[in-house]
């Protein structure tokens, strides 16, 4: 049974370790400009496509939580956010090194990197405004109400207005996207089980995270109880 339980952890780790094998080893498209730096492809792509999946599963418990006032899916949201803006954190990161070599600089005036600056400022105050309201039920009600409007935002300045304004990314602003060009069958063999290790991989970060807020939060009701 605890193998069964916990298969897909193991799933996870497995994935985990081959992308970090074949990421570095394969052989890969020698494009211009690109060379070796589209290997960040199994890294920086795969920690927004798992910082997507996570503040997906928040807001969706957001909703959840202003239907059901279940303190559980506001829990749910808060900890897929915390988690989220980990791996969001991670994709700019990542995001900053591969820019340095293939456009020159760490940061530059581009329509998805200011969205994504923009994103991560908005999660960010939701995790301020959490902190900063004491009552819990209140706390919940507002963090969530500020989540359905901080999921919309992400969407419009990472998914919308990069396709429609001038971006040196890949698929946006009139730019072939990297299945056009050098996504070849060699690099989807790494790519495709490295978003699923990342993406694995937060959403058990996220369930170890709830599990101990639920551990504090009950620890707290027993000392206001003695």
């Amino acid at each position: 049974m605890e193998i069964k339980k916990h298969g897909w952890k193991i799933v996870c780790m497995l994935l985990l370790f081959y992308t970090m094998m074949a990421g570095f080893l394969i052989e890969v498209p020698r494009m211009p400009i690109l060379n070796e730096t589209i290997r960040n492809l199994f890294f920086h792509v795969t920690m927004w496509f798992s910082m997507i999946v996570l503040l997906l599963i928040s807001v969706i418990n957001s909703i959840r939580y202003l239907s059901s006032q279940n303190q559980s899916h506001d829990i749910t949201a808060s900890e897929a956010v915390n988690t989220g803006v980990f791996f969001g954190i991670l994709g700019l990161l990542t995001g900053s090194v591969w820019a340095r070599y293939t456009w020159g600089a760490w940061w530059t005036n581009d329509a998805q990197l200011n969205g994504a600056a923009v994103t991560m400022l908005a999660y960010l105050a939701y995790i301020v405004l959490r902190n900063s309201v004491e009552e819990e039920q209140k706390k919940a009600r507002i963090s969530a109400v500020y989540n359905i409007f901080a999921f919309v935002m992400m969407l419009v300045f990472i998914g919308v207005l990069p396709r429609m304004t001038d971006s040196l990314h890949p698929g946006k602003g009139g730019n072939p996207g990297f299945n056009t060009y050098d996504m070849d069958s060699q690099l989807r063999m790494v790519f495709y089980p490295a978003l699923i290790g990342f993406i694995l991989l937060g959403i058990w970060i996220m369930q170890l995270k709830i599990r101990l807020k639920k551990i504090e939060n009950l620890k707290q009701n027993e000392a206001i109880h003695c």
